[in-house]
């Protein structure tokens, strides 16, 4: 008897984070109800993490962020008239560095590798240092539909209100940087800064995004970029179908067996392919065809699981027509990890914002439904990072549409970006500051996992 199958037996990964998380949200709701709170984390009433920067030198980092809102508008209109794609951003990035000179501070523009990143400093790198990333690539075709104009007005406003306080004397020793992340819509740019040595000497970093909603910490999904290209043998279809191998019908087996394994896939997985080649004539049988796919997950190891899934329908769906198969990961780009939210820089973010009279949503309040990916992950498997949510727009506004570009150039982008200004800026001001919640961040990033292997971690 032929028994050539070869069964494995299914991951355990995606019940281990559940375990995990259920029992991380029991400890939380227990802390939560003990001292008095709405028994729902990061919510009114709930208990933040203690520590931070002493209450003056808050209270004057977030004067300079709101000093600076008449710059800080001209960078989100100046970026939001000329949208510039994933590595073509030389005019966003002289736009910005323009900007920091004013106020005399000089940034190395071509850092790292590619030619519209930059890089700015300030403080005393002998201390913790601490990164504030600015994004500033578009979309093509429908500008800056992600806001990214925001983004990058935030974190230019977070670096300048500290490097004003820094500079006076009154903060504590220790180093922001100022990273121009470049490449992030369909792309992992921070993964080619982040391998070009961006992250040396660098102890966390933070950044937000802008959305219809504030949320203090919302699912990232991790992404991988997949082609597969099957090769059979033409020949012609009505005179002798039975002399070819159909490239086709094995593309058209493995977008189905996709279907098919949606059955069993975690809820937290996503996979979306096009055929892109399927032939060139009826009459021939079709020795080429190409499909592309993207394969997210939330968790990185969850996504490695579906990584190997998708490689074995690949081989089955060749096994099945006679036809070989090429199997591409990542061509001309990086795979991206799903963000790791470190909790106690979150803290500190959502007690900013309340300053601020925003009210962040915290974890598990938004469907898990709602996510999509960036290669900010990349960042936070290196070091500790937060990739929270500003509100710009409405919340039935969704990103990458032309209604969100619209709100990305509006009053309420400008208010969000001066909010998230100051509220980076007095985060990154309470870890120089604070050193038992530097212990606690970095405690927690271990338990977590600690510093992860990114280039290898889908060898």
């Amino acid at each position: 008897m032929d028994r050539m199958s070869r069964s494995t037996p299914p991951s355990t990964a995606y019940l281990d984070h559940l375990v995990a998380e259920t029992a991380g949200r029991r400890e939380a709701l227990a802390g939560a109800a003990s001292v008095g709170g709405t028994g729902v984390p990061g919510r009114p009433g709930a208990a933040l993490t203690d520590g931070g920067a002493p209450a003056d030198l808050v209270a004057a980092v977030e004067r300079a962020a709101d000093r600076l809102e008449p710059e800080l508008a001209e960078i989100v209109r100046r970026l939001h008239a000329h949208p510039e794609p994933a590595f073509e951003e030389h005019r966003s990035a002289a736009t910005l560095v323009e900007v920091l000179a004013r106020h005399g501070v000089e940034a190395q523009l071509g850092v790292h590798g590619v030619p519209t990143a930059f890089r700015a400093e300030a403080g005393d790198p002998a201390g913790p240092t601490i990164a504030i990333c600015a994004e500033y690539d578009a979309l093509p075709g429908i500008g800056h539909a992600c806001g990214h104009n925001v983004i990058a007005a935030s974190g230019v406003g977070a670096f300048l209100a500290l490097h004003e306080v820094m500079t006076s004397g009154a903060a504590p020793a220790g180093r922001v940087v100022l990273l121009g992340t470049p490449a992030e819509e369909g792309h992992t740019g921070k993964e080619v800064l982040a391998r070009n040595g961006a992250l040396e000497g660098i102890d966390a970093t933070i950044m937000v995004h802008p959305y219809g909603l504030d949320v203090a910490d919302q699912v990232w999904l991790g992404r991988r970029l997949l082609t597969w290209t099957f090769t059979g043998r033409p020949a012609h279809a009505s005179a002798q179908p039975y002399m070819g191998r159909n490239a086709l019908d094995a593309a058209s087996l493995a977008y189905q067996g996709i279907g098919l394994l949606r059955q069993q896939m975690p809820p937290v997985d996503r996979v979306h392919a096009t055929i892109a080649e399927g032939g060139t004539r009826p009459s021939i049988i079709t020795e080429r065809a190409v499909v592309h796919l993207y394969a997210r997950s939330k968790y990185a190891d969850t996504l490695r699981d579906l990584s190997r899934r998708l490689d074995d329908i690949a081989h089955g769906a060749a096994r099945m027509t006679g036809t070989d198969v090429e199997i591409t990961w990542d061509d001309g780009a990086h795979p991206s990890l799903p963000v790791r939210t470190n909790r106690r820089l979150t803290d500190r973010w959502v007690s900013a914002q309340r300053r601020r009279g925003r009210d962040p949503l915290p974890a598990g309040v938004l469907s898990e439904t709602l996510a999509a990916s960036t290669d900010f992950g990349n960042f936070s498997f290196r070091i500790p990072g937060i990739h929270p949510l500003v509100q710009v727009s409405d919340p039935d506004v969704a990103l990458h549409t032309a209604e969100f570009a619209t709100a990305a150039a509006s009053p309420a982008a400008v208010s969000a970006a001066v909010d998230s200004a100051a509220g980076l800026a007095s985060t990154a001001l309470d870890y120089l500051y604070d050193a038992d919640l530097r212990a606690a961040v970095h405690t927690e990033f271990a338990e977590e996992g600690g510093a992860v292997d990114v280039p290898a971690y889908f060898d």
